[in-house]
This record gives C-alpha cells, sequence and structure tokens, in this order.
C-alpha cells in the first residue's frame, strides 16, 4: 500500500467557468489557469502520482505546453489513472477538500463524487469529497481563489513486482 498528498491553489476571476471534479459549477467567477485549472482534480493528480513515485502533474502535462490549454482535467485524471493501472497499481480511495470561501458546495458533491468515482473506475464509496470555507482568513476567505487537497491510497499487484 502507498499513500500519496496532493495540493493544488488557483485564483478566482470574472467571465471564467468555475469546474471542480469536472462539475461545471454554476458561479460569478471561475478558476483561472491553463487547463481548465480545476483544482481538485489537480489535487487527485498529484496525489496518485505522488502515491506510485511518478513525478507530479506538472512533469506530465507541463503548464504552457498547447496541447493542454484549457483541455478538461477529467482526460489529464483518466490518463494517469491508465498509466498506473498500466503499471500495476489499484486505486483503493481517494479523500478530498475543497477550500472555497463561495460557492456553497454542498449541493454538487454527490455529482462530483460521482464523476471523480466514473474517471477513476472505481465505487463511488471509495471517492470521498469535502467542502471547507477558511473562515473569511487569507485570500480564499476574501474570494480570490480556492484551493484543495487530496489523499489517494493506492496497492501494488506483488505479482508485477510494485
Amino acid at each position: 500500500m502507498r499513500a500519496g498528498i496532493g495540493y493544488d491553489v488557483h485564483p478566482l476571476t470574472p467571465g471564467s467557468r468555475l469546474v471542480l471534479g469536472g462539475v461545471e459549477i454554476p458561479f460569478d467567477k471561475g478558476l483561472s489557469g491553463w487547463s481548465d485549472a480545476d483544482v481538485l482534480n489537480h489535487a487527485v493528480i498529484d496525489a496518485l502520482l505522488g502515491a506510485a513515485a511518478r513525478g507530479d502533474i506538472g512533469s506530465h502535462f507541463p503548464p504552457g505546453d498547447p496541447q493542454y490549454q484549457d483541455i478538461s482535467s477529467l482526460v489529464l485524471l483518466e490518463k494517469v489513472r491508465s498509466e498506473l493501472t498500466e503499471n500495476g497499481w489499484q486505486i483503493e480511495n481517494i479523500d478530498a477538500t475543497v477550500v472555497a470561501e463561495k460557492p456553497r458546495l454542498s449541493p454538487h458533491i454527490d455529482e462530483i463524487r460521482r464523476k471523480l468515482s466514473q474517471t477513476l473506475s472505481v465505487p463511488m464509496d471509495k471517492v470521498s469529497v469535502k467542502a471547507k470555507t477558511s473562515g473569511g482568513l487569507g485570500s480564499i476567505g476574501r474570494g480570490e481563489g480556492i484551493a484543495a487537497c487530496a489523499t489517494a491510497l493506492l496497492k501494488g499487484r506483488e505479482d508485477e513486482g510494485t
């Protein structure tokens, strides 16, 4: 068994879409970044890659590379899942937290969990997503951005030497 931790943060800007866990959330601001800036998927990707000791999201999908501009982070997550599976890893569970002052995310949590479980090819009861605020503190508390952290647990297949 191997555990990995991922973290990401992006600024909120007017006129952008807000996508978390592959789900578009209605809001007057969205996250700014090279891909779709989905901080939740980015944190999950880093947690998975970290657990498998395979680097980080930037080493696999470099910012500034035109093929990743505006790409759905679900596509990136699927690529990572596929790479891990090909290398003998099985996803045991994902636990993630999104930190945002606004919008209220609890109405979207089940849809986000469903989207992540489908993309990762794991049962929904292996994907936990929580939403928290920062209590008005710091840049996130002022509504300037959204952050996410995630933990992934992977199981190696002994017969493949992982």
